[in-house]
């Protein structure tokens, strides 16, 4: 198991004549299996809310989402699942997932009742899920349909990177259109996760297979992309870096010290799938010909723990007297998936002060952006909800997450 790592540039030449320059770094790094190998074992901590407004077919629907889940877990796998209203409980103690019927009848005694504290069902899952790390990939899932009306949202944010310490991913779902999803995108953002939004239980059950199908796919842990920048090359100061793909993140390098240009920024687990990182530099005036403007190295666990590093990949950009451009189309995907999700948060921002006009306008450039993506479910929510600030309309709750899904990933619908 290796992690497949690859680097380009949005324009591989420059010219010699130029003191300051952009350029766009896209990063791609992959988990690649052996493939004599089955999938990792999993640890998996589900934290479900039960609180009052979970009443009837959405607790009963979540309730059988879990289940279903379990019976997909090999007996190589743990399992863990604590409920949370205004207080926190050990449903199922973390254990092999070997006697499912005791399992399902403990899921099958939770009731709906109480309040919402998010942060307590957290604290006590990262202590469940902590009881069987070794040797496997942990992973949480956390459920919740409403507001943290008995909790600390702070305390949350917390935990989750507490979580990213210990090595847990941790994914958030949004159940039904009440939950603030600023809340739970944090915690998903902090912990290395995946945010999704179900909002009619019905969903609950396809959409716990598909996290499942992703937690599967995961093939190596711990994973740190390291950055190390040439002399007259510095990262932009507002927003550096964002993950693309497969949902768009904000990220935030660290760098080593004051007195070297390397930078750190952690990714959690890698899958199979290509995680996509859009990194923006300045470079200043560079000798002609070609010149390395960077080393990449990724630094991650196998499944025993053990820490190890990837080969380093130069970065060289060629640096010319009579400059001509080699712009990368390829880049252009990342570039404009970047677009929509940034002119998407512009919008939100705008609504929260009250400028309707000018979220509409944003979500319209949007809207566009997402057609030259190719994304004609995520153009169709940004234009609708465009057209209804547009006429003097509030969005509702449901358009307000469906319009952020829309800019965080490409929705399938």
């Amino acid at each position: 198991m290796k992690p497949l790592l690859k680097a380009r540039l949005n324009d591989n030449n420059l010219s010699a004549e130029n003191t300051s320059t952009q350029r766009q770094l896209e990063i791609s790094v992959q988990a690649v299996k052996d493939s004599s190998l089955n999938r990792l074992p999993l640890n998996l901590c589900i934290i479900l809310d039960h609180s009052g407004s979970m009443v009837g077919k959405p607790l009963e629907n979540v309730k059988q989402a879990a289940i279903a889940l379990i019976e997909k877990l090999n007996q190589e796998d743990r399992v863990s699942v604590v409920g949370f209203n205004h207080q926190a409980t050990v449903v199922v103690n973390s254990q092999p997932v070997a006697d499912l019927e005791t399992i399902k009848t403990q899921i099958n005694q939770l009731r709906a009742d109480g309040g919402t504290a998010i942060d307590e069902g957290m604290k006590l899952g990262i202590q469940q899920i902590n009881l069987g790390k070794e040797n496997r990939v942990s992973q949480i899932l956390l459920l919740t349909d409403g507001e943290n009306e008995h909790g600390s949202n702070e305390k949350c944010l917390k935990l989750a990177k507490m979580s990213s310490e210990y090595n847990i991913t941790l994914n958030a779902m949004g159940f039904g259109n009440n939950w603030n999803q600023k809340v739970l995108e944090a915690i998903s953002d902090c912990a290395n996760g995946t945010l999704t939004h179900i909002e009619f239980a019905e969903q609950a059950k396809d959409e716990f297979q598909k996290l499942l199908t992703r937690m599967e796919s995961v093939g190596l842990t711990n994973a740190f992309l390291i950055m190390e920048l040439g002399e007259d090359v510095r990262m932009a100061e507002l927003k550096p870096m964002a993950q693309v793909a497969p949902e768009t993140v904000e990220l935030e390098p660290q760098r080593e010290d004051d007195y070297t240009n390397k930078y750190t920024v952690r990714l959690g687990d890698l899958m199979t799938t290509e995680r996509i990182i859009l990194t923006n530099l300045y470079l200043g005036k560079l000798s002609l010909g070609s010149q390395a403007i960077a080393k990449i190295k990724v630094q991650y666990d196998d499944i025993k723990g053990q820490t190890m590093t990837s080969e380093e990949i130069p970065v060289n950009i060629q640096v010319q007297a009579q400059y001509q451009p080699q712009n990368d189309a390829e880049i252009q995907k990342s570039l404009l998936t970047l677009a929509k999700y940034r002119q998407t948060r512009l919008a939100q921002e705008k609504i929260e002060q009250g400028d309707n006009k000018g979220a509409a306008t944003l979500l319209q450039n949007a809207a566009k952006t997402a057609l030259q993506l190719g994304d004609q479910s995520g153009a169709t929510v940004l234009q609708t909800s465009a057209t209804r600030l547009q006429t003097g309309q509030k969005l509702s709750e449901s358009e307000k997450k469906k319009t952020q899904m829309a800019a965080k990933t490409t929705l399938q619908l």
